[in-house]
């Protein structure tokens, strides 16, 4: 945990340590922004420079998104209920997503204005105060892009990444201004408008940036590679464990994590066996993680020759189609003439052949190199490593 976690989660222990930290650090940079907006729009509209003006008007807005951040933290902080039986951690995703909107509109609304000024310029009167102001607000937002990413590693949450992004997007316009009224004061060539248009564009990105993180979360982005990795190690390590397939992982806000998956055993074991194994999966997800997992046990034939000898025919004939492609669930059923080899594929989203031809060339494969047999094959998208 960070210097910062500590400072801002200190003497508040009835209260979750994630929500403090966001609320503390949402209520310091609404008082710094204050205090930088009124810096710079004052000493702006004296001196005329339209892109210092609009750097306060920046950090005005941000007052506006730290209040958004505030509420965020607070309503994440609230326990689940009956129209909310997931909690509310995703009320972070939303603030970031209001954060990325504000961002958008100031850098065209800055946009606007610096072109304005490109035909219509007015001189810049240059002052020792100016300069330190600017100074000043860029050492400021250094401070809270560290702060702001230092409780983003602490606590994984988009409001922290998106304040972050946007303090550091903020230290380096304002630097560009602070050089611009250096260059233009020594130069004689004012650069303000077009100032003012870089820094519009470079706040625009920045702004697009969270969006687009924000949205993905919202639609429902895959879990991270770590955690899918870790998941799987933690259940592999379980005394009867053959294997695991259909893993989903529904992620409702930064350390809330509901997932399922199948966990495959030995048909022999005893049907209590599977179920207390169930539960111990289930219960040690509970207690040691962050995650809320269902366990559904699939019993599959291990150790009959006749089932091992189709088994690894149809991996052969799987493997042929695309290396990448994986099965899980297989079973032989049928008599003594005739057998169907029931098994699913999982396939990566990036694989070009559509399911129809992937479940074709599998069957027609097996088919035409065993008698009797025929395949029932079921084909379905994946993240597969």
């Amino acid at each position: 945990m960070s210097i910062f976690s500590k400072l801002l989660s200190k003497k508040n222990s009835a209260e979750d340590p994630r929500e403090t930290c966001g609320k503390r650090a949402g209520f310091l940079g609404i008082a710094l922004n204050i205090l930088l907006a009124a810096g710079k729009i004052t000493f702006g509209s004296i001196a005329g420079a339209l892109s210092v003006v609009a750097d306060g008007l920046n950090n005005l807005t941000d007052c506006g998104s730290n209040i958004v951040s505030v509420i965020g933290f607070k309503m994440s902080g609230k326990p689940a209920d009956r129209e909310h039986p997931f909690g509310h951690r995703r009320a972070e995703t939303i603030a970031a997503l209001v954060i990325s909107v504000v961002i958008l509109a100031v850098a065209a609304e800055l946009a606007l204005q610096s072109v304005e000024k490109l035909f219509a310029p007015e001189p810049v009167a240059f002052s020792v105060g100016l300069l330190v102001v600017l100074g000043v607000s860029v050492l400021v937002k250094l401070f809270m892009f560290v702060m702001n990413r230092s409780l983003a590693r602490d606590y994984s949450a988009e409001t922290f990444k998106a304040t972050a992004t946007d303090s550091l997007s903020d230290a380096i316009a304002t630097s560009a201004v602070f050089l611009s009224l250096l260059i233009s004061h020594y130069s004689g060539f004012d650069l303000d408008g077009y100032m003012g248009i870089a820094v519009a564009v470079f706040i625009a990105f920045s702004g697009a940036s969270i969006l687009k993180d924000t949205v993905s979360s919202l639609i429902g982005k895959a879990a991270d590679e770590q955690i899918i990795k870790d998941i799987e190690q933690r259940i592999g390590s379980f005394a009867g464990v053959q294997g695991i397939h259909d893993l989903l992982i529904h992620d409702y806000g930064a350390d809330k994590f509901y997932a399922t998956v199948h966990v495959e055993v030995d048909s022999h074991m005893p049907i209590m066996a599977a179920h207390d194994l169930a539960d111990d999966i289930e219960r040690d997800f509970s207690t040691h993680t962050n995650i809320i997992l269902t366990v559904h046990i699939d019993p599959l034939v291990y150790g009959d020759p006749r089932v091992d000898l189709y088994r690894g025919k149809a991996q052969q004939a799987v493997e042929s189609v695309d290396i990448t492609l994986r099965m899980h669930d297989f079973r032989v059923v049928g008599g003594e003439t005739h057998s169907n080899l029931v098994f699913d594929v999982a396939v990566p989203f990036d694989c070009k052949l559509s399911d129809s031809e992937i479940s074709r060339r599998i069957r027609e494969k097996l088919v035409s190199e065993n008698e009797n047999v025929d395949a029932i094959i079921t084909v379905e998208r994946q993240n597969i490593e």
